[in-house]
């Protein structure tokens, strides 16, 4: 969940792993052939070193490599979440925006086109932006809405001509901000983005870290923001440990289900469909450590699909070394998450059935 994560993993328990896939890869490998929505995968490094602002390339952040991209393309991704720091993108509130930035942005999403894959591109700051090292929430004097609202306009003009952009993510996971206030600047944004752009969706996260098991308590309100295009989505993030920050602190604890991932995402799905509207969910995964949140994920996927819902896995990315959700490979070796997600992505496609990156053996490392 936060953009920087540094949660410590145990060492894989590889017989485990390997005698559940063994038992289970008649399910777990079946083809997935029905015409869902796209189940993709965020690629994170550019939003991380959130403590030193703009920072420095390749020594604070970086930015997902085409071999990534081939990578995850040939594993049948058709959809990448790119996460990028605000203060990156504008130095200074209200500023233009860094050519540089911009640049790298707009390169990925081109190496994203080569590979026939489309881009969200989220804004990861948690409903802030950082002065001197401050962070002051949208809404306040320091960062008003009108400042939002330019932000985004500013950023969808320079990237509305791309057409494999899946969306624009206009703020990740804002919480703590005051009643209405995220509402309040998400309203700005939409309104920005289409006085300049019409085409592409517009993503708006959830209140309270855009958490989908408490969506009716804190994010109901959203359902009063007005496209003028209509074409926006909402994203709920789904972890399935027991305070749903994705740490999973306590491991597979007794009382777990194979239900639970589906129980979490439920409420969200119900009020989508209760209100009419379309859903994402930007966030979801599991450790490696542990086979038995296998099925949980696997259940979760299918009920999302089931109700017509795509989403993407969090996270992969270089820099992620032992976390315990990444699913970036080692040394080209597949992580045993891929067990479950394989199912979900469409490993025959024209372009991953005719590169050597593709491949449904799992190896445990």
């Amino acid at each position: 969940m936060k953009s920087a994560k540094t949660y410590s993993t145990k060492a894989v328990t590889t017989i485990a792993i390997i005698a559940f896939a063994l038992l289970t890869q008649t399910n777990l490998f079946a083809n997935n052939t029905n015409n869902f929505a796209p189940i993709g995968i965020t690629l994170n490094g550019a939003e991380f070193g959130n403590n030193n602002l703009p920072g420095i390339y390749k020594k604070d952040y970086i930015y997902p490599t085409t071999e990534e991209v081939k990578y995850f393309a040939a594993k049948g991704v058709k959809m990448i979440q790119l996460p990028v720091r605000w203060e990156r993108l504008q130095h200074t509130i209200g500023g233009e925006l860094n050519a540089t930035e911009l640049q790298f942005i707009t390169n990925f999403i081109k190496t994203c086109k080569t590979y026939q894959v489309d881009v969200i591109v989220t804004i990861q700051n948690y409903g802030r932006y950082k002065i001197n090292n401050v962070e002051y929430p949208l809404g306040s004097k320091q960062v008003p809405y009108t400042a939002f609202r330019a932000f985004w306009k500013t950023l969808a003009t320079n990237l509305k001509n791309y057409n494999n952009i899946y969306g624009y993510d206009l703020m990740a996971e804002p919480n703590n901000m005051g009643e209405n206030v995220w509402g309040n600047a998400a309203q700005e944004a939409i309104y920005g983005i289409r006085e300049v752009d019409t085409t592409h969706t517009i993503i708006v996260d959830g209140n309270s870290y855009a958490c989908a098991e408490k969506w009716v308590e804190y994010s109901d309100e959203l359902k009063y923001l007005e496209d003028p295009n209509n074409n926006m989505m909402f994203d709920a993030h789904c972890y399935f440990d027991a305070d749903r920050s994705g740490a999973y602190t306590n491991g597979f604890t007794n009382g777990i289900s194979t239900e639970i991932g589906v129980q979490k995402i439920a409420p969200f799905i119900n009020w989508l469909k209760k209100n009419n509207k379309r859903g994402y969910v930007g966030e979801f995964g599991i450790p490696k450590n542990d086979a038995r949140w296998i099925p949980v994920l696997d259940k979760f996927l299918n009920y999302i699909q089931q109700n017509g819902i795509g989403g993407c896995y969090w996270g992969a990315g270089q820099w992620w070394n032992n976390y315990s959700l990444s699913i970036e490979p080692l040394k080209g070796v597949d992580q045993p998450q891929m067990l479950v997600l394989n199912k979900y992505l469409n490993e025959k496609s024209s372009y991953a059935y005719n590169t050597a990156y593709n491949t449904t053996k799992t190896t445990i490392k």
